[in-house]
Formats: C-alpha cells, sequence, structure tokens
C-alpha cells in the first residue's frame, strides 16, 4: 500500500510539473494580452484593407496609415476592440443581429473619431458630406453597413482564427513582445499626435520653441504630413 501511494504521489507531481512547464495561454480569454492583440492586428488589418480598396475603386495606390511610423490605423485598431468588446456577447446568435450590431456600432464610432479629430486637431481624415444619408458628414449609411459586414466576418471567421494563433504564441515570448508592442505604439501615437499638433502651430504662425518641436519641423514638416496622411483636410 505505502508503495503503491508513493508511486500515485510521483505521477501526480510529474502531472503537475507538466502543467506547470505549459501553463495557460498568456492570452487566454479577453484579457489585456488578448485585446491588445487584437487592436494591434486590427490596426494593421484595417491599412490592408483601406488600401486594396483605394486600389480597387480609384485605381491607385495612396498611404492609409493613421500613425507617423509604420503601417497602422487607429481607428481600426479602436474599431475592431469595439466590435469585439460590444458584440461578443452575440457570437452565437443570428447573423442579422451580429450585422445590425456592427451598423450601429461602427456607425457611433466613426462619428466619434471624425469628432474628436475636429476638435482636438482641428482637422478630418474624411468627409461625406457628398453622399446620401450622411450625417453632419462624419458618417453615412453605406459605410455604415460596411461596418456590418466587417462585424460579421470579424467575429464569426477572423477574430477565431486570430485568437487562437495568438494564444499560440509561447509565454516566454508572448508576454514580452506584447509590452515591447505597447511602448513602440504609445511611442508611435505620441509622435503623430505632436506631429499634427505641430503642424496646427505651424499653419496659425507659431515658431518652434523648444528642440523638440524644431525636430518635428525637419521630419515632419507639412510636406511629409501630406504623404503620410494625403486626405486630412482643415477644417476650417
Amino acid at each position: 500500500m505505502p508503495e503503491k501511494d508513493g508511486r500515485t504521489r510521483g505521477k501526480k507531481r510529474r502531472g503537475s510539473e507538466r502543467e506547470s512547464k505549459s501553463g495557460a495561454s498568456f492570452a487566454e480569454g479577453l484579457n489585456f494580452y488578448k485585446l491588445f492583440w487584437v487592436f494591434f492586428i486590427g490596426s494593421f488589418l484595417g491599412v490592408v484593407i483601406e488600401v486594396l480598396f483605394c486600389l480597387a475603386t480609384q485605381h491607385r495606390l495612396e498611404s492609409r496609415t493613421g500613425l507617423v511610423y509604420g503601417p497602422f490605423n487607429l481607428v481600426y485598431g479602436f474599431g475592431a476592440l469595439a466590435i469585439t468588446l460590444g458584440l461578443y456577447w452575440l457570437r452565437n446568435q443570428r447573423d442579422l443581429w451580429i450585422f445590425l450590431g456592427g451598423i450601429l456600432l461602427g456607425g457611433a464610432f466613426e462619428y466619434l473619431c471624425s469628432w474628436f479629430q475636429e476638435m482636438v486637431f482641428g482637422t478630418v481624415s474624411w468627409e461625406y458630406s457628398y453622399m446620401r444619408f450622411n450625417l453632419n458628414g462624419r458618417v453615412n449609411l453605406l459605410y455604415s453597413i460596411f461596418w456590418g459586414f466587417l462585424a460579421l466576418l470579424w467575429l464569426k471567421d477572423t477574430f477565431p482564427r486570430i485568437s487562437g494563433a495568438i494564444e499560440r504564441i509561447p509565454n516566454k515570448i508572448g508576454k514580452p513582445l506584447t509590452w515591447a508592442l505597447v511602448v513602440f505604439m504609445l511611442f508611435n501615437t505620441v509622435m503623430s499626435a505632436a506631429a499634427v499638433a505641430r503642424q496646427t502651430d505651424r499653419r496659425e504662425g507659431i515658431e518652434a520653441s523648444n528642440s523638440f518641436e524644431v525636430y518635428l519641423d525637419e521630419h515632419f514638416d507639412d510636406e511629409k504630413l501630406k504623404e503620410i496622411y494625403p486626405n486630412m483636410q482643415v477644417v476650417e
């Protein structure tokens, strides 16, 4: 009996050691790590979709990035987060409910982003006054319907695939890589906001008052920002 108990305890100990070595995924469920990767991947995929859409409809390649470093657009990153968090509870419901939820949530989100950009920077990156069924030129019915289709595709196909791929990243790689990308995206966002804010100051005739503003004037002048943000317009 003691010998059997010893073998049993040994098996349990070896089993627990294997479990501790494998461990749970660093991005299991909808924790911070998973949500950041959703934001990061969404920021990138949004640029890809926009560039391909522009190529197909306007027959030209054009920058659709939202940040000064790399092919990332925060609107799509936060949009992916909004759809994931706002509509995840509908993932097992009828497609119609996800579609309608995507129309409402995507349209409201796009309107809020346009309003925020105008209030903070005095610019807009899209303007739909020329289209039918628009609301203050910030959002329109057609593109809201696109949000509905995106939400449906995201929740039913794209998100499950991406979620599984993220969870397969080893813990010892996933956590430090996530934090490295968090720092990069924060830095990228701050630099992008500073570059656009500095452009607003230049437009108002305000001279650079420190070395950082001089750096922005030299590396992100109006010509460079026009290249990065070709559709950004000043609101008079």
